[in-house]
């Protein structure tokens, strides 16, 4: 019987294994014998946050949840490895799936090495090269321990090519987010937004998400960003779903415009509602520029990188930049109608769970770890 924990601890983690616990359970189904323990750390712990996601993509209820939240990024990760280290104990596994980039990927990661247990990297080889980005150290720290590195593009490839890692390591099987995505489309949900006692008009609108320290941590270059915002999306509503770190900074600044509209987080199917219909997105996220290369929606990243360089190259987006007078000529361009349409990108086709788990009991032996 192959033992597989699941971690999950932030937002982006949940759609991501949603797919894989969904593949680990049709192979059981299908007479394989291999079972999961999800382990939650609670890096996430509010409603919206965590909670609904787990809800809407039909997640089990955790095996258990470390209540790890709060506290800085080393108190974090310290309550995580401390919490992660008595449940891996307590319950042994032969192989620890980790998920993208967060501080509970790299935290349970080290764990497990640490008690001699394998570890599996899922969206293994992305890099932005930003090492003032937490995500990134946890990216770097997780595949410098990983077994196996379960990838996303050729791109993460070569990365781990280029850091020594052998061939039969590196497994390219796709995106797991967009299996979910894929899988949700026709469940989205729309959140009903009001706009003037109006309901919001298909692609005459904007999506805006601004959480990263390099756009809100500095209140002068905010003002500047959301100025530009404003002056750049002509007469269209900006719907702005703010993160809770965001919202009590532009509560300070006093921030407000007609068309600028806050909403409280969305969950899943309601967020990518809004997503799908939108004119276009302005973020400063990794995963949305994935899912909005997906569903053919034009995408400004306000970043000066970015880990996911295939949704420039083959998708719809742009990497923008932190610089709010950049802003004014892609938005120009946007609205001009003269975005890029974007192409499919190499096995974003729904199916990299079904790889992932197929790869895993080809790896590891019913008896445990292969020698």
């Amino acid at each position: 019987m192959l033992k597989i924990t699941i971690i999950a601890g932030a937002r982006p983690n949940f759609m991501k294994i949603a797919p894989i616990i969904e593949a680990i359970q049709k192979a059981k189904s299908d007479g394989e014998e291999i079972e999961f323990r999800l382990v939650h750390t609670g890096q996430h712990y509010d409603k919206k946050m965590s909670g609904s996601f787990f809800d809407q993509l039909g997640i089990p209820e955790p095996h258990s949840n470390l209540e790890a939240g709060g506290g800085s990024q080393a108190e974090q990760t310290a309550n995580i490895m401390i919490r992660f280290e008595k449940e891996l104990i307590e319950n042994p596994a032969d192989v620890v799936l980790v998920v993208g980039d967060v501080t509970s990927t790299m935290a349970c990661s080290i764990t497990a090495k640490k008690l001699n247990t394998e570890v599996v990297h899922v969206e293994a080889g992305i890099r932005s090269g930003d090492l003032s980005m937490p995500e990134e150290i946890n990216r770097m720290v997780t595949d410098s321990i990983t077994d196996h590195f379960f990838t996303t593009s050729e791109i993460a490839n070569e990365n781990l090519r280029k850091a020594g890692i052998d061939e039969d390591r590196v497994h390219f099987v796709g995106n797991t987010m967009i299996d979910t995505l894929l899988a949700n489309m026709e469940k989205f949900i729309d959140p009903d937004i009001r706009i003037n006692g109006g309901k919001l008009r298909e692609k005459e609108y904007f999506v805006l998400t601004l959480h990263r320290p390099a756009n809100v941590d500095e209140e002068e270059k905010l003002k500047d960003m959301m100025q530009a915002i404003i002056d750049g999306t002509g007469y269209l509503p900006v719907i702005f779903p703010v993160h809770p770190r965001t919202a009590k900074i532009l509560q300070n600044l006093g921030i407000e415009h007609e068309r600028l509209h806050y909403v409280e987080p969305l969950s899943y199917l309601e967020f990518n509602f809004i997503v799908k219909n939108a004119k276009a997105v302005i973020t400063d996220s990794g995963g949305i520029t994935e899912e909005t290369t997906v569903m053919g929606v034009p995408c400004l990243t306000l970043r000066d990188n970015t880990e996911r360089p295939e949704t420039i190259t083959m998708g719809t987006n742009e990497l923008v930049g932190t610089d709010p007078k950049r802003l004014k000529p892609y938005l120009d361009k946007l609205m001009a109608g003269e975005w890029k349409k974007g192409g499919e990108i190499p096995l974003w086709d729904g199916k990299t769970s079904e790889r992932i788990i197929e790869r895993l009991l080809n790896l590891y032996s019913n008896s445990g770890i292969q020698v």
